[in-house]
């Protein structure tokens, strides 16, 4: 039983104190029975502070008296991707009507574990400014029926999350590390909002704007991308306006279009992948010019 109730109830200043200070100091009288009655020889528990894993594979914590102060992650088994990008079972579980049911159908408990260190196969936008990782029900079937999805960035010095909307879904972006400079444009007349975030400040880009992240540094950033939808999707906007026909393209620009020289066939080519090298700037100020 907790003494807590009786203890916050007999406190000096409480109100019960205050009314009827008889019966504070029958509570007293009890908890000093009970005191002098009880063995109270219960190992304290630890608390456990976070450290980075290191490289030797142990977690460091601080702890309470009498508790070690390291605790190894050997036994810390490996995420399950041997469903990942399976059609056959994603389209299983899209059609079983209770979540018990599609729980069930999992075999092993770490099918319900992603990892952003060792994603499974075609989850990984990979450029010359860094990656990003993509855990959605195709890679990670486990979120189908939970209305979510995740992708972590990993942005180096002058890292450029090209600009991109995502069709289904607000994304919910929180620095973990280093800085990002965003943008977002709503649509068509909508200002476009800036910010600068720091560790572990957020964001959020409304479902299908045009939005963008960079890393104006020369440290390393990271993201963590939080998305209500299992399937957000992506689309670029550079990739996506610069496939349309040719004769669409330049329309758009004005009929006289050409970049450095070169027309638009030509400027397919030149456009980078995602995540690409940013601003000019910056590439300078890094040393990567």
């Amino acid at each position: 039983m907790s003494l807590l109730p009786l203890v916050a109830i007999a406190a000096p200043g409480n109100f019960y104190s205050r009314v009827n200070p008889s019966i504070a100091s029958a509570i007293n009288d009890l908890l000093t029975t009970i005191n002098a009655a009880a063995s109270w020889t219960t190992t304290p528990t630890a608390v456990a502070v976070y450290v980075p894993t290191t490289t030797s594979g142990t977690v460091s914590t601080k702890t309470s008296k009498n508790v070690s102060t390291t605790a190894s992650n050997s036994a810390v088994s490996p995420a399950d991707t041997s469903l990942a990008n399976n059609d056959a079972f994603i389209a299983e579980l899209l059609v079983t009507a209770k979540a018990v049911d599609r729980i069930n159908k999992f075999h092993n408990d770490a099918s319900f574990k992603f990892d952003f260190k060792n994603p499974p196969a075609g989850t990984v936008a990979k450029g010359k400014g860094g990656f990003t990782v993509r855990s959605d029900r195709k890679a990670f079937p486990a979120l189908i029926g939970t209305g979510g999805s995740m992708t972590v960035g990993f942005l180096g010095p002058c890292g450029f999350n090209t600009p991109h909307t995502h069709p289904r879904s607000t994304e919910f972006n929180l620095v973990t590390e280093g800085t990002l400079q965003t943008q977002f444009t709503l649509e068509n007349k909508a200002r476009t909002i800036h910010n600068t975030l720091a560790t572990y400040q957020m964001t959020a880009f409304p479902q299908g704007a045009l939005h963008t992240e960079f890393n104006p540094n020369c440290e390393p950033a990271t993201f963590v991308a939080g998305f209500a939808s299992e399937d957000p999707g992506v689309q670029q906007a550079a990739q996506t306006f610069f496939g349309f026909d040719p004769d669409i393209v330049r329309a758009a620009l004005g009929n006289d279009f050409t970049f450095e020289g070169k027309d638009v066939d030509k400027f397919r080519s030149l456009i980078p992948e995602n995540v690409a090298l940013g601003v000019e700037s910056c590439l300078k100020k890094c040393g990567l010019r």
